[in-house]
């Protein structure tokens, strides 16, 4: 039995190891997250310019 709570507590041990490995951010993570935010932006961007042609184009037809 002595043999078999060795065995669960290094997998405890494990895992909690494991879980707070995942809770901390590299730098690649946190590089891919800048061009994330990057990408929305432009993306906010071009919408709001698009919106604009399409007001500028209404505002000529009428």
């Amino acid at each position: 039995m002595y043999s078999g709570t060795r065995w669960a507590a290094a997998i405890i041990l494990m895992a909690m190891f494991a879980i707070g490995g995942c809770e901390r951010e590299g730098p690649a993570e946190q590089a891919g997250e800048e061009v994330d935010e990057a990408v929305e932006e432009t993306g906010e961007g071009v919408e709001e310019l698009g919106e604009g042609a399409e007001e500028q184009t209404d505002g000529m037809q009428q």
